[in-house]
């Protein structure tokens, strides 16, 4: 097999993964390049907080979330219930306030992070079962209009910086005020070789 047969089928295998996964639903208002502007739906998440570094904090929360939609909860029938996966795994600082412009915005070794999974559109906050698990909770998320960059590869910290310095600056040329703290979207499973992987930095605005 050539490689250029092998890349193909490589990315038709994760091309159909990424499709299978549902994600949250979005109109585009706006696209230059990487960056977009959406108008997301109305979604429910489920909601951890996690100690630590942003890499410890992103393991232990994907663990915990994963914990209850994979059977780590009860009906209200009293059985426990499988949740599809969805797609993105977001993951941001609990921090009220985050400097959009400061190297350390996805950093805070140490300091205290979100992590949470869309659920499925079919649930609503009374079909969805009730998480086992205390630290795990659901929360219902209004529409909000989003600014984001698009990029590939690893979402190392310093890489992270400089997206989210690139969205400030894109943002800040069309005079857009930020209404939220900046978040890191990972569309991925960690096996996904790089030039494959989705990430995105986004950012609540007005």
């Amino acid at each position: 097999m050539s490689k250029n047969v092998a890349v193909t089928l490589v990315s038709l295998l994760f091309s159909v993964q990424i499709m299978a996964i549902e994600e949250p639903k979005y109109d585009v208002l706006e696209a230059s390049g990487a960056f977009e502007v959406r108008a997301y739906s109305p979604m429910i998440v489920a909601e951890t907080l996690v100690d630590g570094s942003m890499d410890e904090a992103s393991g232990k929360g994907f663990r915990r979330i994963a914990g209850y939609i994979f059977g780590g909860n009860t009906s209200s029938v009293g059985k426990k219930e499988e949740i599809s996966m969805t797609a993105p795994v977001t993951i941001e600082p609990k921090a009220e306030k985050i400097s959009m412009t400061a190297p350390v915005t996805m950093k805070e070794d140490g300091g205290s992070w979100k992590v949470h999974f869309v659920m499925p559109s079919e649930y609503t906050m009374e079909t969805l079962p009730n998480p086992n698990e205390s630290n795990v909770t659901l929360r219902e998320v209004p529409a909000q209009k989003y600014a984001v960059i698009r990029f590939s590869g690893l979402a190392g910290e310093k890489k992270i910086a400089l997206k989210t310095k690139e969205l400030n600056q894109w943002l800040t040329g069309k005079n857009i005020r930020l209404q939220g703290k900046p978040q890191l979207a990972r569309y991925n499973p960690p096996w996904t070789l790089p030039f494959f992987r989705r990430n995105e930095v986004l950012v609540a605005i007005e």
